[in-house]
């Protein structure tokens, strides 16, 4: 055994404790805050309303309600959130529509517009958005939507496939 195998080597010694205390330096430091923190604040001292209704009906409770795929059109679920779900209209891979049943309660404005609604599909107050997209309200409080994203899905189409809903049965939710 050598001499220097017992020893200390003092370069890393003091290599590892500029290390350490680097660390402990840059660990303790405060968060720089967000750009977010103080909007985030603003709201919360204004008692704003939360984002999605407490009583809002879960998405995966309106999944029974669109309608099935068929005739070589295939139904996609995209999103599925607290008072939302969402689902893609597919033929030969090619996406045509887009089928949503949204629970108004957090968003009264979604609701309000189908007041003075002049038409109707299936017994149900209809407005159009648009030259894409056309829309139901069941029971003043889900909204069946179907939005064109082919120029060949015209608003008959949207129309056929509102009605493809089970709309009776989402009347019926609570």
């Amino acid at each position: 055994m050598t001499k220097h195998d017992w020893r200390i080597d003092w370069r890393k010694a003091v290599m590892a404790l500029v290390l350490c205390t680097t660390l402990a330096i840059a660990g303790c430091q405060a968060k720089a805050p967000s750009q977010f923190d103080q909007v985030q604040k603003d709201s919360t001292a204004r008692n704003a309303t939360p984002a999605v209704a407490k009583d809002a009906t879960k998405g995966g409770e309106f999944n029974q309600f669109f309608p099935k795929g068929q005739d070589g059109y295939e139904r996609v679920y995209t999103q599925e959130k607290k008072g939302f779900a969402e689902a893609k209209l597919k033929k030969d891979g090619k996406e045509l529509a887009m089928l949503a049943v949204t629970d108004t309660k957090s968003l009264p404005a979604a609701a309000a517009k189908f007041a003075n609604a002049k038409a109707s599909i299936a017994g149900y107050p209809s407005v159009d958005m648009g030259t894409t997209q056309t829309s139901v309200l069941v029971s003043d409080r889900y909204q069946v939507k179907v939005i064109s994203k082919a120029p060949t899905f015209d608003k008959d189409d949207r129309t056929a496939w509102i009605k493809k809903f089970d709309l009776a049965g989402l009347s019926k939710l609570k």
